[in-house]
């Protein structure tokens, strides 16, 4: 007999940090849904590496895996607490960490720190115009796809056709579809209906342009998603039983 077992993972993880920079280590707790791009942003300011930087997980002194994959959540990787993430930036000159007067130590200009390509600030800035631009090109794609859909939907109902028009937050309607097509009114295709009730929202007409006749309130116009073309029988049928 099989019993079912859910495996279940702590949602941080504790790691020691050290790097070929500098000889300080730390210790650190990381979200395991941290894409690796997000936490070598973190791992900037923890050890002075630049994007340029690459990580590589011990077990003490086990080689385990490289993280080279940006994308890629901290999670996907087998890490566990404890376990040592090397960085290594050989764009980076490695430096003796010594006591120094603080107020006369080197501090990069503003000018200086933007003229650099690798900083922090010009990888987030890249990174965030790429996210929104790839954000963008997957919303196109997605609405292309559905218009798509919705225009093949179109293609398989007839003028006369009964239907059921099932919108959210609404309650199903039957009725009879008078029009398919576009509109001037939204983009897209849409099928106009005439409700066997007045639950519609004009007399088959927007904005001026009729599309076809009905009385007021009983006509209205959904995406053909939303529309199931079927045995709808009207309510004087109905009675007739």
């Amino acid at each position: 007999m099989s019993e079912n077992f859910t495996v279940v993972t702590a949602p941080y993880v504790e790691l020691t940090i050290t790097s070929n920079i500098s000889p300080i280590t730390s210790i650190k707790r990381f979200p395991k849904d941290l894409t690796i791009a997000d936490l070598k942003m973190k791992l900037i300011l923890l050890t002075g590496a630049t994007m340029n930087m690459k990580l590589h997980l011990y077990q003490a002194k086990k080689s385990i895996c490289s993280m080279d994959e940006d994308s890629s959540l901290l999670g996907s990787y087998p890490v566990e607490d404890g376990y040592i993430l090397h960085v290594t930036d050989d764009s980076v000159t490695p430096v003796d960490y010594v006591e120094c007067d603080v107020e006369n130590r080197y501090q990069m200009s503003e000018t200086e720190y933007a003229k650099k390509s690798d900083n922090f600030r010009a990888y987030k800035e890249k990174n965030l115009k790429n996210l929104s631009e790839l954000k963008n090109k997957e919303n196109l794609k997605q609405h292309e796809d559905k218009e798509k859909e919705e225009e093949k939907l179109t293609e398989s109902f007839k003028i006369g056709d009964r239907c059921k028009a099932e919108v959210k937050n609404q309650p199903p309607r039957t009725g009879t579809i008078k029009y398919l097509g576009l509109t001037d009114f939204q983009p897209g295709h849409w099928v106009g209906i005439q409700y066997d009730e007045p639950v519609g929202k004009n007399d088959g007409s927007v904005k001026g342009k009729r599309y076809f006749e009905c009385l007021m309130k009983y006509g209205g116009f959904v995406r053909p998603s939303s529309v199931t073309v079927g045995y709808f029988p009207e309510p004087d049928d109905i009675d007739e039983f």
